[in-house]
């Protein structure tokens, strides 16, 4: 299969052959560093132009088509816009709790991606806790989110503030169950093995019927942890007019709206690791012939069309669904999907230790 890691050996292999080991460091942080910025800049691009054109398709309209060809650069217009409008403070506001929040929420979700393989051998960091690093890392967020609702000196953005705080505390429970019953089955934290794990199947077809349930759950979580709708309680307009962020304009806004999608992107980039197999391709078993042509396809493909399948899902959930009240929500979580999750994780257990698994 074509893999990405003769390109980042061949860099490694010529910074430290040009400079001194410690300058060498200091260049690929930057090297990385200037890369994920890129990769949230463009998409930030592309997932709102799709969320617009998702939206238009579920409601039999165009959506964007003047600015561009099929309207492709009216995301980039809006990005301008948004470049040159005036940040405002309000009187009262903690300045710098209020200044300091969106960077927090957007350096969170940088932190995120570090043990994210995005092809084969081309992945920042191969922590051997990956998946116990990227559930405690994305806990940090919410404190962002409370910051900039309270330090905003708004009723409306304080009530957004906590409701996403409870929303995200309580819908991790389930999430991290779901990613437990990957574990469970794999007998690793690291995200490299769990995806090597998945070469003769991928865990949502080899993991059984408690498999499927634990997907299922997890993609329900996520899209409350994101405070997607219909579980978007925390910026619900029609009470809060825009929740935490309501009293936020200009670049400080964007960081924001951009953190959503990134934070969109990343928890599907999760599911795929977990359950889709990352960037492995589609193999069955012993069908040699099958899982050879399947090689033929770039790892990074496979990767990019698995998140994007998930994306789409979650932005389908958007446009289908009616928002929910915040006592619904809760009781979603508590008396249906955690009391399930539990269980489905013992099942999950059972499976592992009886090697049902295929």
């Amino acid at each position: 299969m074509f893999s990405l890691e003769s390109i980042t050996n061949s860099i490694h292999t010529w910074l430290n052959n040009t400079f001194n080991p410690t300058l060498a460091l200091i260049f690929e942080f930057v090297i990385v560093g200037i890369s994920v910025i890129t990769l949230f800049a463009v998409l930030g691009l592309i997932l709102v132009f799709m969320e617009r054109k998702v939206s238009a398709y579920m409601q039999i309209r165009l959506g964007p088509n003047r600015v561009g060809f099929k309207g492709i650069l009216q995301t980039l217009a809006d990005t301008l816009k948004l470049a040159v409008k005036e940040g405002l403070t309000p009187d009262g506001a903690d300045k710098f709790l209020f200044n300091l929040a969106p960077f927090v929420v957007m350096i969170v979700a940088m932190l995120i991606l570090a043990p994210i393989p995005f092809a084969k051998g081309f992945q920042i960091w191969d922590i051997n806790i990956g998946v116990l690093y990227v559930s405690a890392v994305s806990s940090v967020s919410v404190i962002g989110i409370l910051m900039a609702g309270w330090a905003s000196n708004n009723k409306y953005s304080l009530l957004g503030a906590m409701r996403s705080g409870a929303q995200i505390v309580s819908y991790e429970l389930s999430a991290g169950l779901s990613i437990i019953s990957i574990v469970v089955l794999t007998g690793s934290l690291q995200i490299s093995q769990i995806v090597a794990s998945q070469e003769n199947g991928w865990w949502i077809f080899k993991g059984h019927i408690p498999a499927i349930i634990s997907f299922v759950i997890f993609i329900i979580a996520v899209t409350a942890e994101t405070n997607r709708a219909p579980f978007d309680l925390a910026e619900a307009e029609s009470e809060l007019t825009a929740g935490f962020h309501t009293e936020y304009s200009g670049m400080k806004f964007a960081l924001f709206f951009l953190a959503e999608y990134v934070n969109i992107f990343i928890v599907c980039s999760i599911g795929a690791i977990l359950f889709l197999g990352g960037w492995m391709p589609l193999h069955i078993g012993s069908w040699q012939g099958f899982n050879h042509v399947m090689d033929y396809i770039p790892s990074s493909v496979w990767f990019f069309a698995k998140v994007f399948f998930l994306i789409f899902v979650i932005m389908w959930f958007r446009w289908t669904f009616p928002r929910l009240r915040i006592d619904q929500l809760l009781n979603l979580e508590w008396k249906y999907l955690l009391p399930i999750s539990m269980v489905n994780l013992l099942l999950m257990t059972l499976i592992a230790i009886m090697g049902w698994h295929f």
